[in-house]
């Protein structure tokens, strides 16, 4: 205390108006006091290991060798290798000894690629052009077989659109002449002098196939399957199925 009145008087302050305030310092005495024993607390603490201040560790993680995974590698191409020729042997001996297992049938197809779709149309599903012109004097017949026939020289035409299966004959005994329609009708054209179309070529109903001269008869038969239709009647020189 004799300080602080000693320091007013220095600096010419009345002493009556000078308080010393000892409560003030010895709260903060007493709270550095408290700071400096939680930060001892602290340091303890994490001198002692305390799990909640431990530090990490890094996880040590087992590498599996480079040629480890080599020979990994290697092992699945050989197995890939083996599975590749065992499909293959299987292949080859299916072919051989069940021609018409499904493997065979699927391999096949993948082969031919897609297959066209069947035309199975019959007869009935086709209507009759003449054969010949409608300016020709030309006098049909159709036996009780059904096989239409007629004699004169004039232009021949196909009794349906279709495709020349065949082409045969000589010019001596007059052309043949094979067409399809479908995979299910054809038709058989004989005594023709001249044909107009090779084989495999497209025709259609209203342009000339072939001529005769008159020299040999032409014959048309019409086939379902093989079997001979008589089922075709004339009508004003019009064919109509019966």
């Amino acid at each position: 205390m004799n300080e602080e009145l000693s320091y007013a008087e220095m600096l010419e302050i009345p002493v009556e108006t000078v308080t010393v305030n000892r409560r003030e310092r010895r709260r903060r005495a007493k709270q550095e006091e408290l700071s400096d024993r939680v930060a001892e607390m602290v340091n303890d603490r994490m001198e002692e290991a305390d799990p909640a201040y431990a530090e990490s560790t890094p996880i040590a993680r087992e590498t599996q060798p480079r040629d480890r995974r080599e020979k990994l590698s290697r092992r699945i191409l050989w197995g890939e290798l083996i599975a590749v020729c065992a499909l293959c042997a299987t292949i080859f001996l299916t072919n051989i000894f069940m021609t018409d297992s499904a493997i065979n049938t699927f391999v096949r197809g993948l082969w031919n690629g897609t297959a066209e779709a069947s035309d199975t149309r019959t007869y009935e599903d086709f209507t009759l052009s003449p054969v010949v012109s409608e300016f020709a004097d030309v006098e049909l017949a159709v036996s009780d077989t059904g096989v239409l026939s007629f004699t004169a020289a004039c232009s021949v035409y196909a009794p349906c659109d279709g495709e020349v299966a065949s082409v045969g004959g000589d010019a001596e005994n007059g052309y043949t002449v094979e067409l399809r329609h479908s995979d299910l009708f054809s038709t058989v054209m004989s005594g023709l002098t001249n044909v107009y179309f090779a084989e495999g070529e497209n025709v259609l109903h209203n342009v000339p196939l072939a001529y005769t001269d008159g020299t040999h008869p032409v014959r048309v038969t019409f086939y379902e399957e093989g079997s001979l239709l008589d089922c075709v009647t004339v009508e004003g020189g019009t064919l109509a199925w019966s």
